[in-house]
């Protein structure tokens, strides 16, 4: 494998700034390197947090994403900062959990990706919201999110 795949990264490996909106946040790839071989790529985000866009009051959220990438592998550093971009953003949960998934599938154009947005309660309901591009692929290990049922989470 070459360190040319690695050229092309700007956020990686020194100081970032924080992205004030999910607008302003810049996603970075690299060259999936084992493209030939379908395997599951999990990220999970147990602190994520966004803004009711009514209250301005934080919303706090679990996310699990799981992809299976073709071509591309999202760098992880940009991928942090644009969820950390959500933290001053007003949108309701389903517009977030949604928003971060079709963003992903336009900018990796993976074989498969789902999301898993486990919302703590606000109101006293938590709302979850899930989303996946199709059928989960065939031969591919994708273990349950292993997030349970809200009874207190954490």
């Amino acid at each position: 494998m070459s360190d040319d795949i690695y050229s092309n990264l700007k956020q990686l490996g020194g100081a970032t700034k924080v992205p004030q909106s999910p607008e302003e946040a810049e996603l970075e790839r690299v060259e999936n390197p084992q493209a030939d071989v379908a395997y599951n790529v999990r990220f999970t985000a147990p602190e994520f947090t966004s803004l009711c866009p009514m209250t301005g009051q934080p919303d706090f959220a679990h996310l699990v994403i799981d992809y299976v990438p073709g071509r591309w592998l999202v760098e992880s550093k940009s991928l942090k900062l644009y969820l950390t971009s959500f933290r001053n953003h007003g949108a309701f949960h389903e517009d977030c959990t949604i928003s971060i998934a079709r963003r992903l599938v336009e900018f990796l154009a993976p074989q498969w990706l789902r999301i898993g947005g486990y919302w703590y309660p606000r109101g006293g309901i938590p709302i979850d919201v899930f989303w996946q591009t199709g059928e989960m692929p065939q031969g591919v290990w994708v273990p349950d999110q292993g997030v349970p049922p809200y009874r207190g989470r954490g």
